[in-house]
């Protein structure tokens, strides 16, 4: 436990700062005290130390968004999407699973922990729903929210005027998903 604690260590800043494709693995594990068989032995490669990395954003990212909608002050959906734009605006979130983690994992493992780590909580507030029924399952409509939100992360990671993007996409998901999701 203790080596792949160092291991995420070392490697996160890194991946933070530089991206991954910037990163060695050599310089990994000269940050973490540890062999190149340490690296391999835990997580396969680099990119699987990628892997837990990401992870271990996605975690604290549902974390912190839990606390806000347990904090209940305000609306429930504007304040959930609030942080979490909040928490997509920052370097390290913006590099490692914005940016990084569609190229390294590739797009698909990339969509299935997005929905592994933040459509547990979605499902739960579309629950609530009035639109909610058979034709209209909670878990389906929550994956398409996450959807959206996550694409509305990416225009503005990825904007050229970033305050303006992210006003606007904040706008259109609260109109696009205000009478979906309870207050």
């Amino acid at each position: 436990m203790a080596t792949q604690t160092a291991l995420l260590a070392a490697a996160r800043p890194l991946f933070a700062e530089r991206g991954f494709n910037a990163v060695s693995a050599d310089e990994i594990v000269r940050g973490a005290g540890v062999t190149r068989g340490a690296l391999h032995h835990h997580y396969g490669d680099k990119r699987g130390l990628f892997r837990a990395v990401f992870e271990q954003v996605e975690e604290e990212i549902v974390q912190e968004i839990a606390d806000v909608i347990a904090a209940g002050q305000g609306d429930l959906f504007p304040r959930a999407l609030t942080a979490f734009l909040d928490i997509t605006e920052r370097t390290e979130v913006r590099q490692i699973a914005m940016t990084d983690a569609p190229a390294v994992l590739g797009w698909q493992t990339w969509r299935e922990l997005e929905a592994q780590y933040g459509l547990g909580l979605l499902i739960t507030m579309v629950e609530a729903s009035p639109v909610v029924d058979s034709t209209r399952p909670a878990p389906m409509l929550a994956q398409i929210v996450l959807s959206a939100v996550v694409e509305g992360a990416l225009l503005i990671a990825y904007a050229d005027d970033a305050a303006a993007t992210r006003a606007k996409v904040e706008s259109s998901l609260l109109a696009l998903f205000g009478d979906l999701l309870p207050e």
